[in-house]
């Protein structure tokens, strides 16, 4: 009798144990066992710090390890942790071949899903949609914290191409990641460790047509989600004017197309930063009927560079849809006030300066080029006198050896007969 009650309390406390959204494993040896109807299962294993990842050791005896394991396995390695993740994973005991906590806890995951938004029929280009993403375990939100603090998911869009299969193409798509985000409970995610992931998606792509990827990263699990979107141009123009009278306040218009967005639904508020990095905002709206606004807003006179950015609000025409519209940093610049006087006199000064200068600059040529000239004068003189001394030594020296030769040939004639 005794045996049959300690029987049906194994059993009630396996089934409990599975039952629940996650398990946590008291290990004998660090083994824990696999149930053969799990398809996808993700070990969270707790190790000593500082310590190397585990060893992974399957019940047919094979080995994972952090650097070497198949495609269906993904892991996830810090100083402390090893999050492991695989696919279709082997019935039976399994073991963590490491220095595993002395808690002895494993926490098994089993079946992982993704879900995310779908996408609204028509994206605008530069507007900005909250998008959410939310992981699962048997149908019920995850939330162990430690496994959901190491997730990233990302969001790109892929040029949509007709053939991928076609060899003339030359080159990839083009991939744009539009957002990467994480359950941290901050920007537009609301509670940090839900499993709900949110994040601001900024559209910032040409109008066309796309394939929408949402994936999970940085190794702790793999998984895609992919979806057909289209992007078309933007249902709001903004123009932006310069005032040249400084009583005067730039003019923007706000204006919605027609058809696209519905009217007396544009809201616009615009954020202009001054040179001395000072924040300015102006609002408007439009009327019950109309699709365009038009406001000033302030002329700041302080010289230098201004920006300008802004958000318009609205409401798409066809699906009621509300949207977020982005409108990019433009920047103007205002010039310092000239007095004309004082700008007249400070420029014949630097004209006198300038004549000065030149004519300090010619007095100064003048004078080296006669100093070259007398140098020249002397050397040519000098070299002159040389010569001709030369010249006159060579004559005399002439005359006299004639004089000396003139009488020796006396006294060597022969004498008369």
């Amino acid at each position: 009798m005794l045996r049959i009650l300690f029987f049906i309390t194994c059993i009630l406390t396996s089934f409990f144990s599975w039952s629940q959204t996650e398990s946590s494993v008291s290990l004998l040896d660090n083994r824990f066992r696999v149930d053969p109807t799990i398809e996808q299962i993700s070990f969270v294993i707790y190790r000593k710090s500082p310590s190397r990842s585990v060893v992974l050791v399957r019940p047919d005896g094979k080995k994972y390890y952090s650097w070497e394991h198949p495609e269906t396995v993904s892991w996830y390695e810090e100083n402390g942790m090893d999050i492991i993740s695989i696919e279709n994973p082997m019935p039976g005991p399994w073991q963590a071949v490491g220095k595993v906590t002395p808690k002895n806890n494993i926490k098994l995951l089993s079946n992982l899903l993704l879900h995310v938004d779908k996408f609204p029929s028509r994206l605008y280009q530069d507007e900005t949609i909250k998008f959410t993403a939310r992981l699962t375990q048997d149908g019920n939100p995850l939330v162990l914290k430690d496994f959901l603090d190491r997730v990233r998911l990302r969001v790109s869009f892929i040029q949509h191409v007709e053939d991928e299969e076609n060899p003339e193409l030359t080159s990839e798509p083009e991939s744009t990641i539009l957002g990467t985000f994480k359950d941290d409970g901050q920007g537009l995610d609301e509670v940090s460790g839900d499993g709900i992931f949110t994040v601001e998606l900024p559209i910032e792509v040409a109008p066309g047509k796309y394939r929408a990827i949402i994936t999970s990263g940085n190794g702790v699990f793999l998984r895609a989600v992919e979806q057909t979107v289209l992007v078309y141009p933007s249902p709001i123009t903004v123009g932006f004017i310069q005032s040249r009278d400084e009583t005067e306040g730039h003019l923007v218009t706000v204006t919605g197309e027609q058809g696209m967005v519905l009217p007396g639904s544009i809201a616009a508020t615009i954020e202009q930063t001054t040179p001395d990095k000072r924040t300015i905002l102006t609002q408007s709206s439009v009327g019950p009927e109309d699709f365009t606004t038009e406001f000033t807003i302030t002329n700041d006179q302080k010289p230098g560079k201004h920006t300008w950015k802004g958000t318009v609000y609205a409401t798409e025409g066809a699906a009621k849809r509300d949207l977020v519209i982005q409108v990019e940093e433009s920047a103007f610049s205002v010039m310092e006030k000239l007095d004309i006087e004082q700008s007249t006199k400070e420029y014949q000064r630097l004209q006198e300066e300038k004549r000065r200068a030149l004519e300090i600059e010619r007095i100064k040529r003048d004078r080296e080029e006669a100093r070259m000239t007398g140098m020249l004068t002397i050397l040519v003189g000098n070299l002159v006198v040389i010569i001709l001394g030369l010249i006159i030594w060579f004559i005399i020296r002439k005359l006299r050896v004639r004089k000396v030769s003139a009488p020796e040939m006396q006294l060597d004639a022969p004498p008369k007969q």
